[in-house]
């Protein structure tokens, strides 16, 4: 994605350049199977880049090559897109959805409210769900919070009979049903945020962040007292836990969760 603005999103470069944004997906071996966190734009989006609406490709700028698609990058590692058998959203965006319908045959798992909001959205959410994308019927798997926590956070276990760890963590505020994805590593946990957060500058403390990020952030959200409480509950997990968590967002190009 290459908006306008790069000093106000990344802090680097002219006011009017072109920034740098990506949507990061996690691609998880387990066994004899994958399981892809988010799909970014997908193969539908680069064949028709229209169904993403005028306003979103005017102010995002998003690139849509097919090339940068999941589907292709898993044919890459010389992998079969067709071992994809779960899906996990963060939340279901069109620039994480995109690629859904590369994956035909994936259960799609994804927090009740955010199914909910995507189904029935209100007129603010409605630009933001884009129904072609998910017009082949995916095979959804809704979830809701049960009782468990990690961490100080609700949790709701995923995918039992695989061999990796996987949580779905819900973060409410940027969607109505946002979730972050935590899965462990040989040395801890990795929790991608989702849109939690836009910039590593976020949860540091104290924070700092481009002033466009925390405007684009207050803008897209549908509940920012919630979006504001988390990304301080965020904050304290990156500040306490960090020997045990690493934590990524979607669209910070530079920020892999490091030290």
């Amino acid at each position: 994605m290459c908006p306008r603005g790069a000093r106000l999103l990344t802090g680097e470069g002219g006011v009017l350049a072109e920034a740098r944004l990506v949507a990061h997906c996690l691609l998880i071996e387990t066994g004899d199977s994958l399981v892809l966190v988010d799909t970014g734009f997908g193969t539908g989006d680069a064949a028709d880049p229209g169904r993403l609406g005028t306003p979103f490709r005017g102010l995002v700028r998003p690139l849509c090559e097919e090339s940068e698609t999941a589907v292709r990058q898993i044919e890459r590692l010389g992998l079969d897109p067709a071992d994809v058998r779960h899906i996990l959203m963060t939340h279901l965006d069109l620039d994480h959805a995109g690629g859904l319908g590369d994956f035909p045959d994936a259960d799609v798992h994804v927090f009740a409210p955010e199914l909910a909001a995507a189904r029935s959205p209100s007129a603010r959410e409605r630009a933001r769900y884009i129904r072609s994308q998910w017009a082949h019927g995916p095979k959804w798997v809704e979830h809701e919070v049960d009782g468990d926590s990690w961490l100080g956070f609700d949790r709701v276990r995923l995918l039992p009979d695989v061999d990796v760890d996987i949580a779905m963590v819900p973060l409410i505020g940027h969607t109505r049903g946002h979730t972050g994805i935590a899965l462990e590593e040989p040395e801890g946990w990795l929790l991608h945020c989702g849109d939690s957060f836009f910039h590593h500058g976020e949860i540091q403390t104290p924070p700092a962040a481009p002033v466009g990020v925390r405007v684009y952030e207050r803008l897209t959200c549908v509940a920012n007292g919630a979006r504001v409480e988390n990304q301080e509950r965020l904050r304290e997990l990156a500040r306490e836990h960090a020997d045990e968590v690493r934590l990524i967002c979607s669209h910070d190009p530079e920020y892999m969760g490091g030290a």
